[in-house]
């Protein structure tokens, strides 16, 4: 079972860009798809990006990009920083994903395991 570990939250102003880590500690890493999401609470996580080893399987538009590294990291670049992006991030990781259509990678219960988030502030 893989154990993913989130990093590079924090306090942020407005229009600045913001990069988070999620450190995924498998020797298998290269196998499974790796995802963003973020969750207000008291809401459902909404899906920001996955990436499988490939490349990006699905991703909102806009201001969010993610990349994996090739030993363990994937990354979320997220530029122009907006209040509302003050939010908990996860980091989410699903094994032997193949096959799928871009709805799949959306869907928060199709992934396995989570990491325990990091919290973004964005002030104005």
């Amino acid at each position: 079972q893989v154990r993913l570990v989130e990093s590079g939250g924090g306090s942020v102003q407005a229009g600045n860009s913001l990069r988070l880590s999620c450190t995924a500690e498998t020797r298998a890493f290269p196998t499974y798809t790796m995802a963003w999401f973020r969750q207000i609470p008291g809401k459902e996580r909404e899906f920001l990006t996955a990436i499988r080893w490939s490349g990006v399987a699905d991703s909102v538009a806009g201001r969010f990009t993610m990349s994996r590294d090739a030993k363990s990291q994937t990354f979320l670049q997220i530029t122009n920083l907006l209040p509302e992006d003050t939010v908990t991030y996860y980091c989410a990781a699903q094994n032997g994903v193949a096959g799928k259509g871009a709805s799949y990678y959306r869907d928060a219960p199709n992934y396995d395991t989570w990491g325990q988030g990091t919290q973004v502030t964005v002030s104005s």
